[in-house]
């Protein structure tokens, strides 16, 4: 269905720390057909890594209306709510007068700005859930004012009940270059250089900010298990992410308690994630309550073998013994059981690793995801309002229960 008029479809952004909803937002973005909807970036700052991150995209953005200050992953109090409910006609006229007919609030803190603006405006609210399930606004505000919730994983669904959004919920997994290649020994050689290490090295990868939910500390216990049952393997435990709340701090000291720092370099935030992930034997993911995470895909298209828990999104990515290997949640023993494993049959390993690149290319498209974010915008705009013909994400029977910055 093509418009004699695209309708425009806005893309606000609050803040300006660069997140994994930026990264999948931009492949949406860029590849929309135009004919039949035109996305507007709006940004909060004109300034920063987000503002940078779309400019380099070749993305325009535009200025926002000033909006409150939000602190990332800090609840919204009654001041600043009562802020966020006097800004609400301003950006309500600023939506009208650019004539957007959809609003795609695509994180928690964006959504807190602008759903009741847009509701205000007319627009229809599609509010995009890429964290927590049990979120304040998920499950409060979302029921109230969005026209549809879209969810990265079924594990980051609303939950059904008396007020719930999950009527209007629809998984769609978040879109990746599913083409994207990777020198892995060229990336592990560089790697091993910059370290000053010899190729007899194993390198398993941590990839994501330190924060409590990753379980930055359970990564080292992980690793000091490991050398404590293979204690002939050299391995190194390198941490990729921006350290946050003081882990920086708590890795570092768990390592000296463990006896193994040594074995664990913080290697801090880097680009492009897929290099450093390729360059690692393994990807080590201990975190817990994680929607669906970026960079277990981004391991299994360049065939970095994967451990993970059996926890949150991580089971619809991963399928245990088939694309990787899953561990059960807050167990550092059964993670290195997992890790020891692969590393000790290399067979299975790359036969995981190349199941796991077929079937993230089937699953993880852009193409598939636009198509699917289209149907639902279709459905928000069309008088029959059938949301349903978006269709859900389809899943294995057995899989269904996100490096990045987030």
């Amino acid at each position: 269905m093509v418009r004699e008029f695209a309708p425009r479809v806005c893309f606000p952004f609050v803040g300006r720390e660069l997140g994994g909803s930026h990264v999948s937002s931009l492949g949406l973005i860029k590849s929309l057909d135009a004919r039949r909807y035109k996305p507007v970036v709006v940004l909060q700052h004109l300034d920063g890594s987000v503002y940078e991150f779309f400019r380099d995209n070749g993305v325009e953005a535009k200025a926002a209306p000033a909006t409150p200050a939000l602190a990332r992953g800090s609840p919204i109090g009654a001041v600043r709510l009562a802020e966020l409910f006097a800004t609400a006609p301003r950006l309500s006229r600023y939506l009208r007068e650019g004539d957007f007919s959809i609003v795609h609030c695509n994180d928690g803190r964006t959504s807190a700005t602008w759903a009741l603006a847009a509701k205000l405006s007319g627009a229809k609210v599609l509010w995009h859930n890429r964290g927590n399930p049990n979120a304040l606004g998920l499950r409060l505000a979302a029921p109230l004012l969005a026209d549809a919730v879209v969810s990265v994983s079924a594990f980051a669904s609303p939950r059904p009940g008396l007020i719930s959004a999950a009527s209007k919920n629809t998984v769609v997994f978040s879109p990746f270059d599913v083409h994207m290649t990777e020198d892995r020994e060229q990336a592990r050689q560089s790697l091993l250089k910059e370290l000053g290490r010899d190729a007899r090295t194993t390198i398993i990868g941590y990839f994501g900010a330190l924060v409590a939910r990753k379980r930055p500390v359970l990564f080292v216990d992980a690793i000091a298990e490991i050398r404590a049952r293979a204690p002939a393997t050299p391995v190194l435990g390198l941490m990729f992410g921006e350290p946050r709340d003081g882990f920086d701090t708590a890795v570092k000291a768990r390592a000296v308690e463990r006896g193994v720092e040594d074995a664990i370099r913080l290697m801090g935030f880097r680009t492009p994630g897929s290099r450093w992930i390729a360059a690692c034997d393994m990807l080590l993911s201990p975190g817990v309550g994680e929607p669906l995470g970026r960079t277990l895909v981004e391991a299994m298209l360049v065939g970095t073998p994967i451990v993970a828990t059996d926890s949150g999104g991580n089971p619809e990515a991963v399928r245990n013994l088939k694309t990787g290997v899953l561990a059960p949640p807050e167990d550092a023993a059964a993670l290195a059981d997992a890790a020891l494993l692969l590393l000790s049959d290399r067979r299975l390993a790359a036969d995981i690793s190349r199941n796991a690149a077929a079937d993230a290319r089937i699953r993880f498209g852009v193409d598939r995801h636009v198509e699917a974010i289209t149907r639902l915008y279709d459905a928000l705009l069309s008088p029959t309002r059938s949301r349903r013909a978006a269709g859900p994400e389809p899943h294995e029977t057995d899989s269904t229960a996100t490096a990045g910055r987030t």
